[in-house]
C-alpha cells in the first residue's frame, strides 16, 4: 500500500487483520495475573448527528494529537509494518505514546487516517484510556508538520469483537478526509493475555486552525 497513494481493498483487508492481531497483543498486560476488564461502550454502537465534512487539506505529517474531551494528548509517532506484517505499535512499555499509520493517508488528508494507542501498560493508564468516553460532536485535534491543525468532529464510536473486526468501515477508501482512533476494550482474556474487543471512534474533518 503506497503512501497517500490509491489503496486496494485487498491490501486494506490484510492490513485491517494486522491491526487486530496486533492491538490484541499490544494491549495485553506484561507481566503479572493480568488486568481487570477493560473499558466498553454504553452499546456497541454509539452514533450522533451528520456533521459538514470541509474539503480534505494536502499531505503533510501529523505531529500532535490533543482529544479536550477526555483530557488526552501526546506526541505522533510515525510507524508502519513489522517483518511479519501486523502494524507497529509503540511499546506497552510507553502506553501514553500514540502512532499514526504512516503509510496511509495522513491525518487531514483524503482517506482514512489511522491512529493507534494503548488503554494501559506498565501498570499506568494509556493515551485511550477514557476512548469510550468520546461521543459524537467532540473534537480531535490534530497538529501537523505544515503548520496547519486538522480538527475532526467525532460522528460515531464502536465497540466490536477483534475477531470481527470491521475492515469496509475501517479501511475503505473515502472522498472526505477522516480520522480512525483504535484501542483495545472489553474483557480481558488471561490466557491469551489480550483484549477481547476492539474499540473505534469514526470522526470527519470539520474545520482547520
Amino acid at each position: 500500500m503506497a503512501a497517500f497513494g490509491v489503496r486496494t481493498f485487498a491490501a486494506r483487508s490484510v492490513l485491517a487483520a494486522a491491526a487486530v492481531a496486533v492491538l490484541a497483543a499490544g494491549c495485553s498486560s506484561q507481566a503479572g495475573p493480568g488486568p481487570n476488564d477493560g473499558p466498553s461502550l454504553t452499546s456497541p454502537t454509539v452514533t450522533g448527528a451528520p456533521v459538514t465534512a470541509i474539503p480534505p487539506l494536502a499531505a503533510s505529517a501529523p505531529t500532535e494529537l490533543r482529544i479536550d474531551a477526555i483530557n488526552a494528548s501526546s506526541s505522533l509517532v510515525p510507524l508502519g509494518l513489522n517483518p511479519d506484517q501486523t502494524i507497529t505499535v509503540p511499546p506497552v512499555s510507553t502506553p501514553l505514546q500514540a502512532s499514526w499509520y504512516r503509510l496511509g493517508p495522513t491525518p487531514g488528508a483524503a482517506g482514512p487516517a489511522i491512529i493507534l494507542g494503548h488503554i494501559n501498560g506498565n501498570g499506568q493508564d494509556g493515551i485511550f484510556a477514557k476512548l469510550n468516553q468520546l461521543k459524537p460532536g467532540d473534537q480531535v485535534k490534530v497538529t501537523r508538520a505544515d503548520g496547519k491543525t486538522a480538527v475532526f468532529t467525532v460522528t460515531k464510536l464502536q465497540q466490536v469483537p477483534k475477531n470481527a473486526f470491521p475492515t469496509v468501515d475501517v479501511y475503505g477508501d473515502t472522498t472526505d478526509s477522516e480520522l480512525r482512533l483504535i484501542t483495545c476494550g472489553g474483557g480481558f482474556d488471561k490466557s491469551k493475555r489480550s483484549y477481547v474487543d476492539s474499540i473505534i471512534a469514526f470522526a470527519k474533518l470539520t474545520s482547520v486552525a
